[in-house]
C-alpha cells in the first residue's frame, strides 16, 4: 500500500524529511477496524514527532493522527461497526499513523463521520475535537449547560484546538468565551466561530482583558506558548481559578500558582488510547456526539486549507505551515 513516512528526524526543508513509500497492509486486531483512508489532517503533534522521534533502524515511521475513511474489514471482537461504514478518528500515538492507504484503529476511539461534511472537512475534526472536549468537560469539569457567569480565556483561539473549543464552549455551555489572536484575519476567524471577545496575545494579557472590561477570568485554556504567557495567565486568573494546558514546555514551575490556589490540569488526548484506560470508549462517544452537532448545523468544520492529495510533498508543505506558527484552523489532504 502507499504510505508516507520517514527514516530519520530531519528538518522539514530536507527532501527526505517525509517520503513516499510502499508498506504491507496492516492486519487488524480483535477490536480493530481496517480503514481505507480517504482524507487526513495535520496537527502540531505530527511535526513534533517527526522532529524528535527516530524510527527503529531501517524502519519507516508513519505519522498522521486524524483520518476519515471506509471500513474494509473488522476484527473478531468488533461490536459497533460493519464493513462499509464511513468513520472518523484520531488514532493512537503508539501505533502507526494514518498517512497510508489502509490503517488499523481501535473501534472504541472511532465514530461514524458527520454525514453533512465531505471527507476532507470531516478529517479536520477528530484530534482537536477530542482535545477540546476533554479539556473543557473532563479537565476543567464545566457542566454541560453550565458555566453561567464564568469566563473562559482561550489562548491561541485560531489554532486547531482553539477553533473547536470556542464552538464547543458556545454551543454546550453558558461560559463567556474570550479568545486570543494577533492578526486581523485570525481575530475575525475567532469571532466567526462564536468568541464573545477577542484580545491580542502579542500584548500583555491582563492589560488586554482590563481594556476589554473583563478583568480576571475563571479559567484559562492555554493552547500554545504557555511559557511565554505564564506570568500573564496567572495574573489574569481569579483566586481559585483553573488553568488547563496542552502544549510542551521545557519547564513548568507550578509554585507561582500557589498564592492564588490555582489548579493545574494537563490535557493529553492520547492518554486513553495509550494506556487503554477503562473509559477508552468515551472518545468514540464524544466523536459521535460532535458528529450529531455538526449534522444539526451547530458545529462547523475547522478545515481552512486544502493541500491536495496525500503525498510526501504536500505533507511537507503542511508541516512547514504548522511549524511557521501561522496556521489558521486545520490543514487537510484527501485522496492518494
Amino acid at each position: 500500500m502507499k504510505a508516507i513516512g520517514y527514516y530519520q528526524p530531519l528538518p522539514i526543508e530536507n527532501a527526505e524529511s517525509l517520503q513516499d513509500i510502499e508498506l504491507p497492509a496492516p492486519v487488524p486486531g480483535a477490536r480493530d477496524l481496517l480503514v481505507r483512508v480517504k482524507a487526513v489532517s495535520v496537527n502540531p503533534v505530527d511535526t513534533k514527532v517527526r522532529k524528535n522521534t527516530a524510527p527503529e533502524a531501517g524502519q519507516a515511521k508513519v505519522l498522521g493522527w486524524d483520518a476519515v475513511g471506509t471500513v474494509e474489514a473488522i476484527g473478531s471482537d468488533v461490536q459497533n461497526f460493519k464493513v462499509g461504514d464511513r468513520v472518523y478518528y484520531a488514532g493512537s500515538i503508539i501505533r502507526p499513523g494514518a498517512n497510508s492507504e489502509l490503517h488499523a484503529v481501535d473501534e472504541r476511539i472511532a465514530a461514524i463521520a458527520p454525514q453533512s461534511l465531505d471527507d476532507a472537512q470531516a478529517a479536520a475534526l477528530p484530534l482537536t475535537t477530542i482535545t477540546a472536549y476533554e479539556l473543557l468537560f473532563d479537565r476543567l469539569q464545566v457542566p454541560k449547560g453550565g458555566g453561567s457567569g464564568q469566563t473562559l480565556l482561550i489562548t491561541g483561539g485560531a489554532g486547531g484546538v482553539g477553533s473547536i473549543l470556542i464552538q464547543l464552549a458556545r454551543q454546550l455551555t453558558q461560559l463567556r468565551v474570550v479568545a486570543t489572536a494577533s492578526r486581523p484575519e485570525t481575530r475575525e476567524w475567532c469571532l466567526s466561530l462564536g468568541a464573545h471577545v477577542v484580545i491580542d496575545h502579542s500584548k500583555p494579557l491582563a492589560a488586554e482583558l482590563k481594556a476589554a472590561g473583563i478583568g480576571e477570568v475563571d479559567m484559562v485554556a492555554s493552547l500554545t506558548q504557555t511559557e511565554q504567557h505564564y506570568a500573564q495567565i496567572i495574573e489574569s486568573l481569579k483566586p481559585q481559578g483553573q488553568l488547563a494546558v496542552i502544549d510542551d514546555m521545557k519547564v513548568l514551575d507550578a509554585m507561582p500558582l500557589k498564592t492564588k490556589c490555582i489548579s493545574l490540569h494537563w490535557e493529553m488526548m492520547f492518554a486513553r488510547s495509550r494506556f487503554t484506560t477503562p473509559d477508552i470508549a468515551e472518545q468514540g462517544k464524544l466523536l459521535a456526539e460532535v458528529a450529531a452537532l455538526v449534522d444539526a448545523g451547530r458545529i462547523r468544520t475547522t478545515a481552512n486549507a486544502s493541500f491536495g492529495t496525500i503525498n510526501a510533498a504536500n505533507l511537507q508543505r503542511a508541516h512547514a505551515l504548522i511549524e511557521s506558527g501561522k496556521a489558521q484552523g486545520k490543514v487537510v489532504l484527501a485522496g492518494f
